[in-house]
């Protein structure tokens, strides 16, 4: 089976590993770490590659030692596991990669983000769970209490 998990910086997306680990069995298992940088703007000028987002550099380190670190809390628990940063509109990424890479699953937190990000991307783990091409499992953090 592949899992492929959309992370970012939240205690949702700890959950959403925390999920996994509890869940499934490391045999015959891969999973895909996954984390989008989003630019600023999703439409570039002309004379600009559709990729290039200088705002995103620094952030490029932070997100690479991210994935890392849960790659090694998912082998720690005997998972094989691959990690990936990329670039791009959040959703859209998580659907193209899931495709690209034939999952079988996604597993992502809820509310991620929020206040004015997620008033401008809209619900990420809401349109993954509608668009995705395969099954995909929302992880809700603990209630706060």
């Amino acid at each position: 089976m592949k899992i492929l998990i959309a992370i970012d910086d939240s205690k949702f997306s700890q959950e959403a590993l925390r999920a996994v680990i509890r869940q499934f069995r490391p045999e015959g298992v891969q999973l895909l770490v996954l984390h989008i940088l989003q630019p600023i703007s999703l439409s570039a000028v002309p004379q600009m590659a559709t990729q290039y987002a200088p705002e995103l550099e620094a952030q490029g380190k932070e997100a690479r030692e991210l994935v890392e670190r849960a790659a090694g809390t998912l082998r720690a628990a005997g998972f094989k596991v691959e990690t990936n940063v990329d670039k791009g509109d959040i959703r859209m990424k998580i659907i193209d990669t899931a495709a690209e890479w034939k999952a079988d699953l996604v597993v992502l937190g809820s509310h991620g983000r929020a206040g004015l990000p997620r008033l401008l991307l809209g619900s990420v783990a809401e349109f993954v769970a509608r668009h995705a091409p395969c099954s995909v499992e929302i992880v809700r953090g603990l209630a706060a209490g």
